[in-house]
């Protein structure tokens, strides 16, 4: 039942946008904007707290985070 329901829905998104004369296009620029959204600005905007810190190192900023957030 699940199945043949995704199967049209598949299908229908096939069809559509392999008759659309922009559709390759259209998929590019959202493939380069998921690229910029979850790659590049993930590098600016997401530092590595825990990058060169050991196993123990990582339990006691994660704890002291924790406890300070709740207190707050």
């Amino acid at each position: 039942m699940i199945k043949k329901k995704l199967n049209i829905i598949w299908v229908f998104y096939r069809d559509g946008f392999r008759s659309m004369k922009l559709g390759r296009t259209l998929w590019a620029l959202i493939l380069v904007k998921l690229f910029l959204m979850f790659f590049v600005l993930k590098l600016f905007f997401f530092p590595s707290f825990f990058k060169g810190k050991s196993t123990e190192e990582k339990q006691d900023y994660v704890g002291s985070e924790l406890i300070e957030r709740a207190i707050n």
